[in-house]
């Protein structure tokens, strides 16, 4: 039987809510092992005896950069896997292929680029994105070193998503598995062991992400892989690229545009709050984080099953995977809710031992995180959405969301606080926190309208 028949059988036959569950429990276990890579890293620094609070808060101001990074590996393959997935579903294997090979190029060259521009220019950047002088030294540190590792987040993460799109999910989960493995032993030996504090860290990130690039292209290049790295498939083409980045661009705008936030979220705590609100924010953010991958885990695992039966047609298979996709999506965000809103402090502790940002820490966490029940519904939307090849609405959302919403409420807040104008009754700090749960609440409403909308339009076409 050739490997096209047998993804056939899997993602155009196989019961929907069995091959979600095959798929999505490796993806959501690869997204969480893939986010303690930093997560592991910041509870190894919050916890340096002496030191650990302001060179926690130093590494958080480094993550939106590390999130600008992320979201170029996102621009290339979370374009190009779906249409890998797609083309498989079409029986046009060459198409696919050739989709494989340019994403590799392109994010090879992009790496290059970037590395280039966060070397040279880390320190401005720092600074601009909420750093002070107590903290500043800890966050070029750690930087420095991670920007000479771009290639490998870039490879890692952009190649891995075309494992996970030829229904290789187990083997998409040993990518990250294998590399945050590696870094869980290597923080403390060279943070501790080595005494190189914060850059310790950031050496073991890049060893890691090293070790799980290798994995990644030995299967790429293997007999396994349906799809092949292939030097005749590596010439750019416009007509191959191109849609990928359309496709992919709403992705991209999401993280991009988080990096973004969070250094206009640093920025003005900083004003209102000092170094403790900041470094509160590297907190609260870690957790929802983490506690959110999940939801994308389930969006990774449901993206092969819609991309490739919306490919073949198959209208009832693309519904029971959305309305799968989106019962479990909603149960899971509740859930995490109710913890962080019963136990914030405990979540605190996890990244600090400072006696004074944990009590700041729990208060800012109840808050911040206070709309994270809705996220269901903005996470199965919007995966979808990517996964049927709808760019434009998409990139509707994603832009929504943050630019629309969240970007004014964290400057319009504080100034209608008690220290403003005082119509919020709360201080211009707490103000600040707030604009998440406000902006998530009115960016879900404009995604579930939108959703209903143009997945009925969509589904209809197939049936036309």
């Amino acid at each position: 039987m050739s490997d096209t028949s047998l993804a056939d059988k899997a993602l155009g036959s196989e019961p929907v809510g069995k091959l979600l569950v095959r798929l999505s429990i490796p993806a959501i276990t690869a997204q969480i092992v893939n986010m303690l890579y930093n997560i592991v890293d910041r509870i190894y620094i919050g916890h340096i005896p002496g030191v650990g609070a302001p060179a926690l808060t130093g590494v958080g101001v480094c993550m939106p950069i590390i999130m600008i990074i992320s979201a170029f590996a996102a621009l290339v393959s979370m374009g190009g896997a779906p249409r890998a997935s797609i083309f498989m579903g079409r029986q046009d294997k060459e198409s696919a292929q050739r989709t494989l090979g340019n994403c590799f190029i392109l994010q090879i060259i992009i790496s290059l680029v970037l590395t280039v521009v966060v070397v040279a220019w880390n320190g401005q950047f720092l600074m601009a994105f909420g750093a002070s002088a107590n903290t500043v030294g800890y966050a070029h540190s750690y930087l420095t070193v991670y920007a000479l590792g771009t290639i490998f987040v870039q490879l890692t993460l952009g190649m891995n998503a075309f494992i996970t799109a030829q229904g290789f999910a187990a083997t998409s989960m040993l990518t990250v598995c294998i590399g945050a493995v590696c870094n869980i032993i290597l923080d403390p030996l060279f943070i501790f062991g080595f005494h190189l504090g914060v850059a310790g860290a950031a050496v073991a990130t890049v060893i890691s992400q090293a070790v799980s690039t290798v994995w990644v292209l030995l299967f790429l290049c293997g007999k396994k892989s349906v799809l092949r790295l292939n030097p005749r498939t590596f010439m750019l083409s416009p007509k191959i690229i191109l849609p990928c980045l359309g496709l992919g661009f709403a992705p991209f705008t999401m993280q991009a545009s988080e990096s973004f936030i969070f250094i206009c979220f640093n920025s003005s705590l900083l004003k209102y709050g000092g170094d403790i609100a900041v470094g509160a924010m590297s907190i609260c953010t870690s957790i929802i984080q983490f506690g959110l991958l999940p939801l994308n885990g389930l969006g990774q695992g449901a993206q092969p099953v819609t991309s490739y039966n919306f490919g073949a047609k198959n209208v009832q298979r693309v519904k029971r995977t959305f309305r799968l996709l989106f019962t479990a999506s909603m149960i899971y965000a509740v859930s995490v809710w109710l913890l962080v809103m019963l136990f914030p402090g405990m979540f605190a502790r996890i990244f600090t031992s400072d006696e004074t940002l944990i009590p700041f820490t729990a208060k800012a966490l109840r808050i911040y995180c206070g709309a994270m029940f809705i996220f269901g519904i903005q996470t199965s939307c919007q995966m979808t959405f990517v996964a049927i090849g709808s760019a434009v609405s998409s990139v509707l959302v994603a832009v929504m969301r943050k630019f629309v919403l969240l970007l004014p409420f964290i400057y319009a807040l504080p100034a209608l606080s008690r220290a403003g104008a005082g119509i919020l009754p709360v201080d211009r700090t707490t103000a600040v926190y707030m604009a998440e749960p406000v902006a998530d609440i009115l960016a879900v409403t404009f995604t579930a309208i939108l959703f209903t909308v143009q997945f009925k339009k969509a589904v209809k076409g197939l049936s036309d």
